[in-house]
């Protein structure tokens, strides 16, 4: 357990009966605040005004799982903020969203003060719906430094919305379950109780749930008392937790649910939470077999223990996000958390290392040690998506995963970063005020982005430096609020204590990079030496709205090669420069961003682009694997924004022929994809067809082979990994004995349903392809066993799997399905339209569709 570390700038943290120490520390924080004019009507505001800070809560909540006499599921509570005034006001704002409220006495709360002072009397309360606030006005002010008590009863509707105290329902058995579980993130507290509910506003929660007899209930922390009684008549079970540490609201967690669970205790509890079903055959083993681990790797890499008593982890059938870091209750979607050898894939078992490191990352990053506001949102997924590879490789380390976050991070950010509607990782906080705002941070740009800018400062700092840095940073600040700057001055000091050279400050460098949007794309001539740098757009006549305050400029890392060996890392800190070592004689040849270290693209004069290919062509081996699949993905992309010609970036596909890695091909399908959607209806598309068909086919073969006629699994994470990449290509180009192979697989399958002879890493791919060259038959086939599913991974397969189809009736009626609960759930409604639109025969009706239907998706 780490101690509270007190601030001047944190005092919500300050326990009851310590009233000296309260007025000592809250008239100090009066003197360090700006003395600025409040707006006449606050509860207009989205912001909460400076007056007030809560210490700790007291809440009870009763989840009804039947419904009531009118139809509706709902919950019932009570809560008591215990909250200290910072400067004189006769107001009180706090959140509420969706709460019927009791009135008492004519008032939605009750007042009263903690200390020899009297709380004023109440003059008049309303709920301001648009800025979600309970309203109340006093005839007397609340006085600076005094703690006061604020209390309220409730009604709240458990919902299947996904937002705040919500209900999530799945049949087992024949026999329909529900569970009654919470996203609180990131504005949805102030929707299962009234509170103040901004990041900085921690506080400690005292929670105690009533719930059905036979349920368990969950919550942030440990339970240390049950009590079965009697309430309105109905037998129920009272369960009370010990109190959270100092945190953000945004982070309580509250689960009813008949779930069980398995349990691992070594230093730390570990329980990992799913339906019966699913822990009886053993789908929470994988997740806690490596939960243990990574925690210790975070607490060795921190150099901070693991701050709680106990880890939950639970597998939820609805859930809006793909996971939640709920401290020390953390809520999973099922695909994300649960593990069947029978019929999940290598790519969900990593998918389930990486999320599960993801949310543990935030244990410290994000939840001990908190941003101040979510204009910095990207400081907090960034680094827990960067740091997640690093867990998932300590529990996994012989897949390599490290090496992946280019495909899935880098590559895939390029993409959105690399247009003119981008925006930068970090917004002005006055900018990002209303929950919609709010919600809208959370995109490719924070998490992927962010990760990569994260990795490439590791890289340039050396990760020694780096992790000291992390370490103050999360001493210093422990339960308390920061800026993206208190980490810059601490990684800067870091550099300081150690001698590590850089030609600028941390923040002066980082913020190029955090405080504009885009990236650059680095040109190198080898001839002359030069090197220059220019904001890389794919589409280099859009209007670029935004101004920079930097004019896309970057201080740019370049780590790089000449003729086989690694080179001294440059640095480009102007528009354009020249590196003498970078000329080249003969067949010598230069390749910048190695292993794709840096966040940026790169281009070649024309000579050294041919004597990359010729290298590639000759012997591929000698360029790094990475930097392989990078010359793949920079060329397609320079020749979109018209900056190379096309035939340079298909040069780049012919030595495939001879490549069996997967980072590469893989690099390259991303890119043909992207052709293939362009050029469906034109005559390029039966060249395209017929080019790649001949590239794929010796991979096909290749895999044939080494698996023995497709009867084992490679052994190669890998390469399991471009199997489905060689079934996948082969087959949708046409190659006939690929098809034949797929077909064939699937029939056996519809004429056995309850056998399916398919191996869990390839059913994505034989699905689809079975799907696109069938028909009805086919399609209403998989269908069925969607619906018919009951491990969510092999739903998932078989959604997804479902938007292949070529024929349109089928494809529409899919996307109808998409506006019925009945038929799809909500969290999945997204992702099938994105599918769909994905596919060359179904992109223009995805597009109708969505314009057609977009404002009840919007509100629905």
């Amino acid at each position: 357990m780490v101690g509270i570390n007190f601030s001047p700038m944190c005092v919500g943290c300050t326990l009851l009966g310590m009233a000296s120490l309260a007025t000592i520390v809250g008239l100090w924080t009066i003197q360090l605040l700006p003395l600025t004019q409040p707006p006449a009507e606050p509860w207009k505001e989205y912001r909460l005004p400076d007056m007030l800070v809560p210490d700790y809560y007291n809440i009870t909540l009763w989840p009804r799982l039947q419904p009531n006499i009118y139809g509706l599921f709902v919950f019932t509570g009570e809560s008591t903020v215990i909250f200290k005034c910072l400067r004189e006001t006769d107001l009180i704002l706090i959140h509420s969203n969706k709460l019927n409220l009791t009135s008492t006495d004519g008032y939605l709360a009750k007042l009263s003060a903690l200390g020899t002072v009297v709380a004023p009397s109440i003059q008049k309360t309303w709920m301001q719906e648009t800025t979600q606030y309970l309203v109340i006005q006093l005839k007397g002010k609340l006085k600076a430094g005094e703690l006061y008590e604020l209390y309220t009863e409730f009604v709240g509707e458990l919902a299947d919305d996904l937002a705040g105290f919500y209900r999530s329902e799945y049949d087992e058995n024949g026999e329909k379950k529900i569970v009654a579980t919470s996203q609180m993130h990131p504005t949805h507290a102030r929707k299962t109780f009234p509170c103040f509910d901004e990041p900085a506003m921690r506080a400690v929660f005292y929670i105690t749930l009533i719930h059905d007899r036979g349920t368990v209930a969950l919550s942030n922390g440990m339970e240390i008392e049950k009590a079965d009684t009697v309430l309105d008549g109905q037998p129920v079970t009272v369960t009370t937790f010990e109190p959270t540490k100092n945190m953000s609201s945004y982070l309580l967690a509250l689960v009813v649910s008949d779930y069980t669970n398995i349990t691992s205790a070594n230093d730390t509890l570990i329980r990992i939470w799913a339906r019966k079903k699913a822990i009886e055959d053993g789908h929470g083993d994988y997740a806690l077999n490596i939960t243990g681990p990574i925690l210790k790797f975070f607490e060795n890499y921190y150099s901070v223990p693991y701050p709680l008593s106990k880890s939950d982890q639970i597998a939820l059938p609805d859930f809006y996000f793909g996971a939640m870091e709920n401290w020390g209750l953390v809520t999973y979607r099922e695909t994300n958390l649960l593990y069947d050898p029978v019929i999940s894939s290598n790519a969900n078992k990593e998918r389930t290392a990486t999320i599960i490191a993801h949310e543990l990352a935030h244990m410290w990053f994000g939840n001990l040690v908190t941003l101040k506001w979510w204009n910095e949102v990207w400081l907090n997924e960034g680094f827990a998506s960067y740091v997640s590879y690093l867990g998932a490789d300590f529990a996994e380390p012989s897949w390599n995963v490290k090496d992946l976050i280019i495909l899935k991070d880098v590559h895939r950010v390029f993409a959105v970063d690399a247009l003119a509607s981008s925006h930068p990782l970090s917004s002005e906080e006055k900018d990002i005020i209303k929950p919609e705002q709010i919600n809208e941070q959370f995109d490719t740009v924070s998490y992927s982005k962010g990760a990569s800018v994260l990795r490439m400062l590791s890289d340039f700092l050396t990760e020694s430096v780096f992790v000291q840095g992390l370490n103050t940073y999360l001493t210093m600040f422990a339960y308390q609020n920061t800026v993206g700057e208190d980490l810059w001055n601490h990684l800067q000091t870091a550099v300081d204590k150690t001698g590590t050279v850089l030609p600028l400050r941390v923040k002066e460098i980082m913020d190029r990079w955090v405080l504009q949007m885009g990236f650059p794309v680095v040109t190198v001539n080898t001839t002359t030496g030069q090197v220059s740098q220019m904001h890389f757009l794919l589409d280099p006549e859009s209007l670029l709205e935004r101004s920079s305050p930097f004019n896309y400029e970057w201080i740019v890392p370049i780590n790089w090669m000449k003729a086989e060996v690694e080179q001294s890392r440059f640095w480009l800190l102007e528009k354009t420069g020249f590196h003498n070592d970078m000329k080249t004689t003969g067949n010598e040849w230069v390749l910048v961003n190695l292993n794709i270290t840096g966040y940026y693209r790169v281009n070649y004069d024309t000579e050294n682009w041919e004597r990359l290919l010729n290298q590639l062509t000759e012997k591929h081996e000698v360029i790094p694997v990475i930097n392989r699949a990078q010359i793949v993905d920079d060329a397609f992309n320079l020749a979109r924004a018209k900056i190379v010609p096309v035939t340079v970036a298909l040069k780049t596909t012919k030595y495939l022929i001879k490549e069996r890695e997967y980072m590469p091909w893989q690099s390259a399908l991303n890119n043909l994809d992207y052709f293939y959607l362009m050029f469906t209806q034109t005559d390029v598309y039966e060249l395209l067809q017929n080019y790649t068909k001949k590239q794929v086919t010796p991979l096909f073969e290749y895999f044939k082979s080494i698996t023995e006629d497709w009867s084992r699994v490679p052994s190669s994470h890998t390469d399991q990994y471009n199997q489905v990449n060689a079934i996948r290509f082969a087959c949708s180009t046409g190659v006939k004995e690929c098809q034949n192979l797929t077909t064939g697989w699937y029939r056996q399958w519809m004429d056995q349903p309850n056998h399916n002879p398919i191996h869990p890493n390839l059913r994505s791919t034989v699905y689809c392809s079975a799907i696109a060259t069938g028909g009805a038959e086919e399609w209403d086939f998989g269908w069925q066993m969607f619906k018919n599913a009951t491990i969510a991974i092999e739903a998932d397969k078989l959604m997804s799997s479902l938007a292949c189809a070529k024929d349109h009736v089928l494809l529409k009626r899919y996307l109808e399905y998409t506006l019925d609960a009945s038929m799809i759930r909500k969290q999945d409604a997204t992702s099938i339209i994105v599918d769909i639109a994905g596919n060359p025969d179904g992109q223009t009706l995805a597009w109708d569709f969505v314009r057609k239907n977009w404002a009840y998706m919007f509100t629905e």
